[in-house]
């Protein structure tokens, strides 16, 4: 069951970075809250699964690893889908700004007895 969802948005200004903006997207829904569902519902931190999801223009240039990285606990769950935006640069050249939006759900595995 899911507890709760957080959402970010992060971005690439000049290097094109997909991996970056997602991270970034990440850490402003990790870094503005301070939840204890863990200690809420008598479980560890360790047990809590990250159902995250992340859009951005190029899904495929985005690095998983490098986001399930970002989590200093819990069981990282990544999709990365089409959506965010890309925005030309004004002179024409260049990386685009990119923009990643991030959704991140908190929820515990249920133990069947």
């Amino acid at each position: 069951m899911r507890l709760l969802t957080e959402f970010g948005m992060g971005s690439s200004l000049r290097r094109g970075d997909y991996t970056e903006a997602a991270r970034r997207g990440l850490r402003d829904a990790l870094w503005r809250n301070s939840i204890n569902a863990a200690e809420l519902m008598g479980r560890g931190k360790d047990e809590m699964v990250l159902s995250v999801r992340v859009g951005v223009q190029n899904p495929g240039a985005v690095d998983k690893a490098a986001l399930a990285a970002v989590f200093p606990y819990g069981q990282p769950e990544i999709e990365v889908v089409p959506g965010g935006l890309d925005i030309p640069r004004p002179e024409g050249e260049g990386n685009a700004t990119v923009i990643a939006n991030v959704s991140i759900s908190v929820s515990f595995r249920d133990e069947v007895a």
